[in-house]
């Protein structure tokens, strides 16, 4: 098996079709023809199959492109390790971050980022974890910047950047903008982010512990504009990581509604692939995500700077 044999099948997986892969790479359809049956033959397995909307991988044709995709990333990887230990700046690092390392770390880290890696490509994914696991796993993103699940998959590590706490917010003027306690939200509106599993059980146990019916809960957004939209627009609510009432773009439409129940955050942690180090541009960047992470405010704003 040669490496441009997994060149090939990634193509091909990627653009399902032999002719649309010859031409990406730059090589004659029969060739390429001839990349994917000696592969099949050395595997002893087919790998395609023939559908009506193109070629598609069969069972074992999927589970082999994963392994195949993860060895593909670990090269790229590695040829960008080498050129930044050489003193190169270039190459692309793809890493994935929750909304608060958006809000309360990036802002201190892209500038000096970019100052001593000017040619590095930065790819950054706002996502939470769930939603790019796939790609942790086979190493297309490098690392995650975010709450981390309550099961960590096998081979992977995490570090703990700060802990957290979580606030109720509302557009400014929200007629429940006075409630007290979340008794006293039960009945409105709720949207919540894609931190869990379910969005259910973001909200659902919260109100659960406190002897309260479960929120009923509207929409679930999956992106920070989603959130923002939904929440000034509408009376729906929100219990948010308390950066979004510190971030300029987001404390002055926003306010606080100030319950007596104690909203505990998952803390914001950095996650990788474990014993795989990353490139001296991953390294470097989570240095300085380590080091904003020591000027995080985690304190609620008062009434008075958020109403």
């Amino acid at each position: 098996m040669k490496l441009h044999h997994l060149r090939d099948l990634l193509a091909v997986a990627d653009h399902g079709s032999l002719r649309a892969a010859s031409r990406e790479i730059g090589i004659a359809q029969p060739a390429m023809t001839r990349s994917i049956q000696e592969l099949e033959r050395e595997l002893g397995a087919p790998l395609f199959e023939r559908k009506a909307r193109g070629i598609v991988p069969t069972a074992i044709g999927e589970a082999f492109i994963r392994r195949a995709r993860s060895v593909d990333n670990e090269l790229t990887r590695a040829r960008d390790e080498v050129a930044q230990l050489r003193g190169l700046t270039h190459g692309n690092l793809r890493v994935a971050m929750s909304m608060v390392p958006h809000m309360a770390l990036l802002p201190d880290t892209l500038r000096p980022f970019r100052l001593r890696f000017p040619d590095v490509r930065l790819d950054i994914v706002d996502a939470v974890y769930p939603t790019v696991a796939a790609e942790m796993a086979d190493g297309t993103i490098e690392c995650y910047v975010g709450p981390a699940p309550e099961l960590l998959p096998d081979g992977m590590r995490v570090e703990k950047l700060f802990d957290n706490t979580r606030v109720i917010v509302g557009r400014k003027g929200h007629p429940l903008a006075q409630a007290k306690s979340l008794r006293a939200l039960v009945d409105a509106e709720w949207v919540t982010t894609s931190i869990t599993e379910q969005a259910e059980h973001e909200l659902g146990p919260l109100f659960a512990q406190h002897g309260l019916r479960e929120p009923t809960l509207v929409l679930q957004a999956h992106s920070a504009l989603t959130l923002i939209v939904a929440l000034l627009y509408s009376d729906m609510l929100t219990m948010l990581p308390v950066q979004w009432m510190h971030f300029p773009l987001t404390r002055d439409v926003l306010q606080v509604i100030e319950v007596a129940e104690p909203l505990a955050a998952p803390p914001m942690c950095i996650i990788q692939r474990a014993g795989l180090p990353l490139t001296p541009a991953g390294e470097y960047l989570c240095d300085l995500l380590r080091r904003a992470a020591g000027h995080v405010e985690t304190g609620a704003p008062d009434r008075g700077a958020s109403a």
